[in-house]
């Protein structure tokens, strides 16, 4: 009766509007307390976490996505991307998808993709004569779209918690990943057919826009492939590319001052990564609570029980993780559930990097979902439009979305294919 209490009084705190970790660390503490834990455990277990050497990588590459973001690349892929497809009908909401979903993988946070490229892709989406909601509806989405591609902030957190290679899931990642943009990018030819403006392709503004972008296109390709060769670790990965963003945008290409934009870029990213410590801190306090009332183990009984088929398992995991991903930011959600599902994911034969293909993109699509889908509101504010008119702009992308989860969920091998094909360790 106590324990329901406190976790009635939880949810009506959270809901009225108190921080997510307050919420989470006062869940832990008075849970602990009342179950005669010493609340030391907790201690000890976020210094645990505090010193794995690949959270490093959490904020270098955050820093980097920052520059990227702050910086003239996105008018530069936006270019590159242009020049490439433009001359497509849909093309310009697929160069939309192509950029969000890089910047997204970078900085980890669909809401700085949505504030930062806004405001330069929805007027071209406009100009191009696509209809408001669908614009609404595209860049709302796409601002998630990159959370499984690497270096994405949640591949990290989640091989740190799960114990998963992170290599692995950098590598896993990529064919789920492109399966989704795939499926928005045929949302968006169809639409597209129905326009008439398209841009001559002139191989002139091809070789103008490789040459602009010459020094931004190798990053991906860099990060990617030497993590995937064995070449460096997740964490050396960061080192580079956080020195390669910082060397290129403010030495380079000059867009950047180091006096004036490098300081107030390092404070804006680490405001974001220490809200994500704060978070990963206060909700290992809670999980550790429910791993050691064995909480896991009680929900598997009750699996056992009335849940039979391995398919059947994961239909209900799909939609208990939308609706977690629609209530929690994503960085809770991963870690204040993870612990639950993964035992119970064991049980059922699931491999621990198909789940985190699995969970993961539950996540990203739980970012647009309505009604309290995080993306909706910083979309609104973005683009001063109510939360429920973009909420219907996002059902098409979100079906597909969906469809892109059903084939992920069901095709182990989609998020697997390349880890045995290389034989990735």
């Amino acid at each position: 009766m106590t324990a329901a209490i406190i976790g009635i009084t939880a949810v009506i705190l959270g809901v009225i509007g108190m921080p997510l970790f307050l919420v989470f660390a006062g869940l832990a503490v008075a849970l602990f307390i009342m179950a005669g834990i010493d609340t030391s455990a907790v201690i000890i277990e976020i210094s645990r976490m505090a010193a794995s050497p690949v959270l490093i990588a959490i904020p270098l590459f955050t820093f980097a996505g920052y520059l990227l973001a702050e910086s003239g690349t996105p008018a530069r892929l936006i270019k590159l991307t242009r020049a490439l497809v433009g001359s497509i009908k849909g093309g310009t909401a697929i160069v939309a998808l192509f950029v969000c979903a890089f910047f997204t993988s970078f900085s980890g946070a669909s809401g700085v993709t949505i504030i930062a490229l806004g405001g330069i892709l929805f007027p071209m989406l406009t100009k191009d004569k696509y209809p408001q909601n669908f614009s609404l509806g595209l860049l709302t989405t796409s601002g998630s779209l990159g959370l499984l591609f690497p270096p994405s902030l949640l591949l990290i957190l989640y091989g740190v918690l799960a114990n998963v290679s992170i290599s692995k899931l950098f590598i896993a990642g990529i064919i789920p990943g492109a399966i989704l943009i795939l499926l928005m990018s045929l949302w968006s030819l169809k639409q597209g057919a129905k326009l008439e403006n398209t841009e001559p392709f002139e191989w002139g503004k091809l070789v103008s826009a490789l040459k602009e972008t010459a020094w931004e296109i190798p990053l991906p390709f860099v990060v990617i492939g030497g993590i995937y060769s064995g070449t460096f670790t997740a964490s050396e990965a960061a080192i580079l590319t956080a020195a390669y963003a910082f060397i290129i945008e403010v030495f380079i290409y000059k867009d950047l001052s180091l006096t004036r934009d490098i300081p107030r870029i390092i404070r804006s990213s680490m405001i974001v990564v220490g809200g994500i410590f704060v978070i990963l801190g206060a909700a290992m306090g809670f999980t550790n609570y429910l791993v050691d009332e064995q909480v896991p183990m009680q929900i598997l009984d009750w699996l056992k029980t009335y849940v039979k088929e391995k398919w059947l398992f994961l239909l209900l995991l799909n939609i208990f993780l939308i609706i977690v991903g629609a209530v929690l930011d994503v960085f809770s959600a991963l870690i204040v559930v993870l612990p639950l599902m993964l035992p119970i994911a064991r049980e059922f034969g699931i491999d621990p990097v198909h789940m985190a293909i699995i969970f993961l993109a539950n996540l990203e699509i739980g970012y647009n979902a309505p009604p309290a889908g995080l993306n909706l509101f910083i979309a609104s504010f973005r683009f001063r439009k109510p939360v429920l008119t973009l909420a219907k702009a996002t059902l098409p992308f979100l079906a597909m979305l969906i469809l892109g989860l059903m084939l992920i969920t069901y095709i182990p091998d989609l998020s697997l294919f390349l880890i045995k094909l290389f034989n990735v360790q």
